[in-house]
């Protein structure tokens, strides 16, 4: 299958500029990232897709076996990057997206000249010393939840995630995306994204580097910024004076001047 048809991939923006990949995390699809593309048109080439499962992707090519791994997400990134025969590409990741990015940098370092890690975790459960920000029965019952009725669940947990009650239409936006995700595929890769573990997968990662994180976020806490680029050598780490887990729809000036000066194109 055509990897622009399965990932309904769009590419707008200067061909002279540097190419940004823009993925997006659990729930979401390309659109979220609306507000930050228009920042980075005007001195980038942005390339944006859906996973499969979300957006406007084929459906017909999601196998929920397939999908239940971070790993054939990871797959998907490195055929839309030969496939387009993108050269240099940095790719930014919101949420679970900057770990399918790791695995795809590991996998073929050549194919990146950098990695934005835009409120990353590699481990949402906590672990000893670790702070993931949830318990073993956070998760088991966050997924219990989404199976039982993931329409309710998203219309809890979408606002939740966004932060920003002030701002409530944020939230609403959210809960839009989700609900217009298939709830086979969102249950899936749900448990990809709640009971992966990719730390050991850091240390591995020889792309530079930039981890953003938000000042106020309770799904991926500071400390597990903290954690990422204490665990990838020579990142570096940019902490937005802004609230939830989504700063590319709620602070998208802050979020897009990080990641041009990051790539050199500010």
């Amino acid at each position: 299958m055509d990897v622009r048809a399965r990932n309904n991939v769009t590419i707008v923006g200067t061909e002279d500029g540097p190419t940004i990949m823009l993925a997006h995390g659990f729930g979401c699809d390309q659109n979220l990232w609306r507000a930050v593309t228009a920042l980075l048109t005007p001195t980038c080439r942005v390339v944006l897709f859906d996973h499969v499962g979300a957006g406007a992707s084929d459906v017909s090519g999601w196998d929920e076996a397939a999908y239940s791994s971070l790993e054939t997400y990871a797959d998907d990134v490195v055929e839309i990057v030969l496939g387009l025969e993108l050269q240099n590409v940095v790719f930014v990741g919101h949420s679970v997206a900057s770990m399918i990015g790791v695995l795809a940098a590991v996998r073929r370092p050549d194919l990146f000249a950098g990695l934005v890690l835009l409120t990353p975790s590699p481990r949402y459960i906590d672990d000893g010393d670790y702070h993931g920000g949830f318990s073993a029965a956070d998760i088991d019952e966050l997924l219990e939840s989404l199976d039982s009725n993931y329409l309710g669940w998203s219309r809890v947990m979408a606002p939740r995630i966004m932060g920003n009650p002030d701002r409530p239409e944020l939230g609403e936006g959210l809960t839009e995306s989700f609900c217009r995700t298939d709830p086979s595929c969102a249950r899936a890769f749900a448990r990809a994204t709640f009971l992966s573990d990719n730390r050991s997968d850091l240390a591995h990662v020889v792309t530079p580097t930039l981890v953003i994180e938000c000042a106020r976020d309770s799904l991926a806490p500071r400390e597990v910024g903290r954690y990422v680029h204490e665990h990838i050598e020579g990142s570096t780490i940019v902490t937005l004076d802004a609230t939830g887990h989504c700063p590319q729809v709620s602070h998208p000036g802050i979020t897009a001047r990080a990641i041009l000066s990051f790539v050199g194109a500010s």
